[in-house]
């Protein structure tokens, strides 16, 4: 009724896909039917019980006042520490950010980098909220795309290709939301190559999914010669800490970006929570055991599910490196109907399979591929296999 008041910018947007079938999920469990949800980027683990004592804790000290914008000193030093130990890159304090979220440190870098106009380079497929996100700070999302015969992953030839005068930077996931691939060494040196020879581009790197890796090692862009620089790099607690509901991402920037970062910060949340930033400190200093035994977890049902899905006529499943998700190409369906219902795209089959089979995935044109669905494995083995079984049957229906 009064969507005509409302801003050009809000009326542009699209509604996060992930939540949205989380909720068509929970909407239809209300009415009583037995939904298993594969469709939220979340960790069905709780936070490891040192790091909520750690909380408990700060609370108990009083820490429950208003924390200095940027971050509280004791969490910046174990992230700097962290960047320093795991990635290689030195940071100093004045250019790491702490936010409420990794998804608020994208956002701080979009406003504070982009006129209307400006181009930022999206890895495709991509996470659902970059978009979103680039469009509405006032940027020109341009798509590089990969499909799965790459393993998703776009080569340098393309970024090359892409670039423009008006390009500001390139945005990218690794380990990636949603198809799982992780960049090697050597494929991030070709990227940081084509980096280098423009003057004012930068990367920003989303390593959220940084634990939950199952090759060798986590590689860092910005530790290559001369990217530190040029690269903004975006973590948080939520995946690898299983922390979701903290809240609490950081970055780590060029001092004046941070600076710009910490500005826009300032007028619209202020800092992270008190005791929630405290227990983060704690998270990134103390043991990793509980991470570890999640990642191998992690591990041992995405060899499952790439068994059980490849068992299914029409899905082409690939080997994703990391995270937690399986982003099979669903494209030899399309064309097949059952009860009226074609299958024209990943929406239709999304919407399926939650209408017959009561499974939520993401349809991945929510992620600018069509031709796939995300499945998050971020659940137990029984409701996995117990999901492909409903997939699997449903799919058999259509025609």
């Amino acid at each position: 009724m009064h969507t005509n008041v409302l801003s050009n910018k809000v009326r542009s947007m699209t509604e996060s896909a992930t939540l949205a079938m989380a909720q068509k999920a929970r909407d239809l469990e209300a009415k009583g039917y037995d939904v298993i949800a594969l469709s939220i980027g979340e960790p069905d683990f709780d936070t490891p019980v040192h790091i909520k004592e750690a909380a408990k804790d700060a609370l108990d000290n009083g820490w429950t006042k208003y924390t200095p914008v940027p971050g509280l000193i004791s969490l910046k030093e174990a992230i700097r520490d962290k960047f320093a130990r795991d990635n290689k890159l030195h940071y100093e304090l004045n250019q790491i950010v702490v936010s409420n979220g990794a998804k608020q440190s994208i956002a701080n870098v979009c406003l504070a980098l982009l006129d209307p106009g400006d181009e930022v380079i999206i890895f495709t497929p991509y996470w659902v909220s970059y978009f979103d996100i680039v469009s509405f700070a006032g940027g020109k999302p341009v798509l590089v795309k990969a499909a799965i015969n790459t393993d998703f992953k776009v080569t340098a030839a393309q970024l090359e290709e892409a670039i423009t005068d008006r390009t500001q930077f390139i945005i990218f996931s690794s380990p990636c939301n949603p198809t799982g691939s992780v960049y090697t060494k050597e494929e991030l040196t070709a990227f940081a190559e084509v980096i280098k020879k423009h003057e004012n581009l930068y990367i920003v790197s989303d390593e959220i999914y940084e634990y939950i890796n199952f090759t060798e090692e986590h590689f860092s862009i910005g530790s290559l010669p001369g990217m530190i620089d040029k690269t903004i790099t975006v973590n948080g607690f939520s995946k690898g800490f299983a922390m979701t509901g903290w809240r609490l991402g950081y970055l780590g920037a060029p001092s004046w970006l941070a600076s710009a970062c910490t500005k826009i910060q300032g007028q619209i949340t202020s800092g992270a929570t008190s005791f929630g930033q405290m227990a983060g400190a704690f998270a990134l200093t103390s043991d990793m055991t509980p991470t570890h035994k999640m990642t191998a977890a992690f591990l041992e049902r995405r060899d499952m599910m790439i068994s059980l899905l490849n068992d299914i006529p029409g899905f082409k499943v690939n080997k994703p490196m990391g995270a937690f998700y399986i982003f099979p190409d669903i494209s030899a369906l399309f064309g097949k109907s059952y009860q009226g219902m074609e299958i024209t795209d990943s929406f239709d089959l999304a919407e399926f399979l939650l209408t017959d089979a009561h499974v939520a995935l993401v349809a991945g044109g929510a992620f600018g591929d069509n031709r796939c669905v995300r499945i998050s494995y971020a659940a137990s083995k029984e409701s996995l296999r117990e999901a492909v079984r409903r997939i699997k049957q449903s799919v058999a229906k259509l025609e």
